[in-house]
């Protein structure tokens, strides 16, 4: 049992702050359904983001832009409903905040109270630290996100490795500051290089949640439906799949219709 689960009953984002301190990685899994978070938030995981990732896994879109904040809200609540452990945290998505420090805080509030989640993260360092100032004065809690920044692929043009180049790390890191100085609970950290990711988490107080930012952070993220095999086209370095469930299911699919064309199911013991 982790020191997390032995301790504390439910986690906050003081508890995610205390398991840095204390040395402990924090386990962090996105999820977007009641069924699913539920089985997660059971099997001890400690914060689960309900991400614009949805907007691919869940919608089949090919980028996180075209999820609205009326869509998050659904996901999260889904969420919420199915946990009893876990610290949720909602992404705010793509032109709920950038550029409009009024319309940001608007779009957190809404999903703080018709959701009922813990936290919201949103994705950039400077530019929107307005944003994320005007949010965390009404007393949300706000987790950064540097790094590749799926919501600016546009701007990018890729989605390849960020930060490694000096100039673009020097900033990456000056961002980091400035989110922790602003008062961000935690940061995530996606796809930089190793040494980058570790520079950053020894420099900040505040817990770094990696994904594909190698193992010298405090936590680690990843997609729920690419950890368990379920999505079978996407194939990063950083990726680890636990299961296959692509094939697992398409092969139960597959007995269950051959069972139906046969007959063989419903069988006398399968009917009233």
């Amino acid at each position: 049992m982790s020191i997390a689960k032995s301790d504390f009953k439910k986690v906050t984002t003081n508890t995610v702050q205390e398991m840095k301190r204390k040395g402990e990685k924090i386990s962090m899994l996105t999820a977007y359904d009641y069924t699913l978070a539920k089985i997660i938030d059971s099997a001890g995981i400690d914060v689960i983001l309900v991400g614009d990732s949805a907007s691919n896994v869940m919608a089949g879109h090919e980028t996180t832009l075209p999820i609205t904040l009326d869509q998050m809200i659904y996901h999260a609540s889904s969420v919420i409903r199915a946990i009893d452990r876990a610290l949720v945290v909602v992404d705010l998505p793509f032109g709920s905040y950038q550029g409009n420090s009024k319309g940001a805080l608007s779009s957190a509030v809404r999903i703080m109270k018709e959701s009922g989640a813990h936290a919201v993260k949103l994705e950039g360092g400077v530019e929107i630290l307005n944003s994320i100032q005007r949010i965390l004065s009404a007393g949300i809690p706000v987790m950064g996100h540097l790094g590749l920044t799926p919501q600016s692929i546009y701007k990018f043009g890729t989605y390849s490795v960020r930060a490694k180049e000096e100039e673009e790390a020097e900033k990456l890191l000056a961002d980091a500051r400035a989110l922790e100085e602003a008062g961000c609970f935690a940061l995530v950290l996606e796809k930089i290089p190793a040494k980058l990711a570790k520079r950053v988490a020894e420099t900040l107080t505040i817990p770094i949640i990696g994904i594909g930012a190698g193992g010298d952070v405090d936590g680690q993220v990843l997609v729920l439906h690419d950890m368990l095999g379920m999505t079978h086209e996407f194939e990063p370095r950083f990726l680890r799949r636990y299961l296959n469930l692509f094939e697992s299911i398409g092969d139960a699919v597959k007995d269950y219709v051959k069972d139906v064309k046969s007959e063989d199911f419903p069988n006398s013991k399968e009917q009233y």
